[in-house]
């Protein structure tokens, strides 16, 4: 029989503190393989943080980070080729055109025949039009194109989004979540996504963690997080988690 493959994800008790100051308590939660977890929270919630500690940038400073059984603080090197990362609020070289950047990226993540690589993504993603002109000269809806093509550059089987459609008029947004169903579908990849926009969240997560002051406040899906708290959108619920006190709200 085979064995059975560890989570994308698995965290325990994971801790951060900036001198002295908690950021993330003590939280535990794991992430199956296909499935799309949504990591809402406020801002100061703990997520980015969270996030930080996923990839191996931030150290722990009590508990542990496991990415496909390996710890992320010991040894994230042995799976980093298989993660990725996009973020519309973390910018490219300016002056270095989308091929190049591309080109880059690429070369960091160990891509062979990388130009066949970026034409592909450029076709999937319709890049063509502006693949040679400089990053710092792309509209916003081009920057993010360009942005999850570099999240995709290497094929992760886990991919960590950030706001991934903040600031995005409603076509371009509704693009983008429709490129990662489809990604999510033929690659049977596993999906971290942190966001603010709830009908998103509803949309592409199997399933919700809702974070507040550092810790996990509730988590379930999203239908089962909406009947649960007796509202009619995961944005009601969200709401209700969030202006709670916080000794009813958060619990680690």
């Amino acid at each position: 029989m085979a064995e059975k493959a560890p989570p994308a994800i698995e965290i325990d008790r994971l801790e951060k503190r900036y001198g002295g100051v908690p950021a993330v308590r003590g939280i535990s939660f794991s992430l199956a393989p296909g499935e799309v977890l949504g990591l809402l929270g406020g801002n100061g919630a703990g997520k980015t943080t969270t996030i930080g500690m996923i990839m191996g940038l931030v150290l722990p400073s009590a508990g542990s980070v496991k990415v496909f059984g390996v710890d992320m603080a010991k040894d994230r090197y042995a799976v980093l080729h298989r993660m990725n990362f996009e973020s519309p609020y973390v910018d490219m070289p300016h002056r270095l055109t989308v091929r190049q950047n591309l080109e880059v990226f690429g070369r960091l993540y160990g891509i062979r025949a990388i130009k066949n690589r970026i034409a592909d993504l450029a076709c999937e993603l319709h890049l063509e039009d502006f693949l040679d002109r400089e990053a710092g000269a792309l509209s916003a809806g081009q920057k993010t194109r360009v942005a999850l093509a570099k999240s995709l550059i290497n094929e992760p089987d886990l991919l960590l989004l950030d706001e991934p459609t903040a600031s995005l008029d409603p076509d371009t947004a509704d693009w983008v979540r429709t490129r990662l169903e489809t990604y999510r579908r033929d690659r049977g990849a596993s999906i971290l996504l942190a966001s603010h926009n709830m009908a998103e969240v509803e949309r592409l997560c199997d399933r919700v963690i809702i974070m507040k002051a550092g810790a996990i406040a509730d988590e379930g899906t999203p239908h089962s997080l909406i009947e649960k708290y007796g509202r009619h959108s995961l944005e009601e619920v969200f709401l209700d988690v969030a202006r709670a006190p916080v000794t009813q709200g958060a619990a680690a």
